[in-house]
């Protein structure tokens, strides 16, 4: 499939050759993914926890030492802004630092944003993006994978371990298999990937990590969020928010759908009947009798679900309505996988595609 233009992932090595093969790697044993396009920003400080605490989502005023964790910053009306995964760990130096990690673009945004907010704290964020890259070794076999290229395995779910020499290794429970981000100096980059692939990692694209990210209905930040995106939408209440925090902008937005109603739309998994050159693109409207009821996210192609997209629709939407999916020659028939649909408890059930692996690993 091909993507469409200015993608966020335009700068990213999409595929090794065989996308399809590098997802089934993924699923059944391990592969490795350059993701150095995303952006590190590093935040060393004695107050770098209480003084996060008080701008993000998650609760980390007290998060331990070698601890990761997701959070977001929202705007006053509790819409999405930023995106970031969480590393607190010491530095090649010894130095206790937060590491924020988000999506190719938002660095300028978000570290504007944090340096405004410093006033009198003793923190001071700064771009690491030239310092760091990003590599994702995924698949159920990630432990066996990082111990053969004797790098530490932090402990499941959210562990972080410092790496000797700078940078450090988080495990990850997502893009929907066992997975660890081994964030290193990224002058030192090309020599991790030939010593992971080395230790038995396939290399990849990250073709392949978004076709697990959208199976396991993962939401990225700009593909499947708009500007109205509040975060339980999308499903990032518990994996980025705290539901017990107060204290953040946009905290009363969050509160009041947690505790007063359910949010207006939600993300569901979607089927296409359509070849590769008619899938609809990220920002296309999702259609029911005419009348536009939601807007497509990520569109992949799976290995074994096949066209696929995640798609933020409205929750009165039936299950099992006729929908279309894109604009003019994209406008493709698609359909929503019930499976997909969050439970009336606020969970999310397993896919049929973990179904048929024996449930997603975390």
């Amino acid at each position: 499939m091909t993507l469409p233009e200015h993608h966020m992932d335009d700068d990213a090595t999409l595929h090794r050759g065989d996308p399809l093969a590098e997802q089934r790697a993924m699923a059944r044993s391990a592969a490795v993914v350059d993701r150095s396009h995303r952006s590190v920003i590093a935040v060393p400080g004695e107050d770098r926890l209480t003084w996060l605490h008080l701008l993000l989502t998650q609760h980390v005023s007290a998060l331990p030492a070698d601890t990761g964790t997701e959070a977001l910053i929202l705007d006053l009306q509790g819409r999405v802004l930023h995106h970031m995964v969480v590393g607190h760990c010491a530095d090649a130096s010894g130095d206790a630092v937060v590491y924020l990690d988000t999506e190719p673009g938002e660095l300028a945004d978000l570290l504007d944003y944090l340096t405004k907010m410093v006033f009198w704290s003793k923190v001071e964020p700064r771009d690491a993006t030239a310092e760091l890259a990003v590599l994702s070794v995924v698949g159920p076999d990630t432990p066996a994978v990082l111990a053969a290229a004797e790098i530490a395995v932090p402990a499941a779910p959210h562990g972080v371990l410092a790496l000797p020499g700078g940078g450090f290794v988080r495990r990850m429970e997502w893009p929907g298999v066992d997975a660890a981000d081994v964030v290193v100096p990224r002058a030192e980059k090309d020599d991790w990937l030939a010593r992971l692939t080395a230790a038995g990692a396939r290399p990849a694209g990250t073709m392949a990590f978004e076709a697990l990210r959208v199976e396991s209905r993962r939401p990225r930040l700009g593909l499947d969020t708009d500007d109205r995106t509040i975060p339980h939408e999308v499903g990032w209440i518990g994996p980025a928010v705290h539901l017990e925090k107060g204290c953040y902008r946009g905290q009363e937005t969050v509160a009041r759908v947690a505790n007063l109603g359910r949010p207006p739309r939600q993300l569901v998994l979607l089927h296409f009947d359509a070849g590769d050159e008619q899938l609809p693109v990220p920002g296309d409207p999702v259609v029911r009798e005419g009348r536009t009821v939601g807007r497509v996210g990520s569109v992949v192609q799976h290995h074994e679900l096949g066209a696929v997209a995640l798609a933020l629709v409205k929750r009165s939407v039936p299950t099992d309505a006729d929908l279309v999916a894109g604009v003019g020659e994209r406008a493709t028939p698609a359909r929503i996988d019930p499976d997909s649909v969050p439970a009336d408890d606020g969970t999310l059930p397993p896919g049929r595609a973990a179904q048929m692996r024996g449930g997603l690993r975390g």
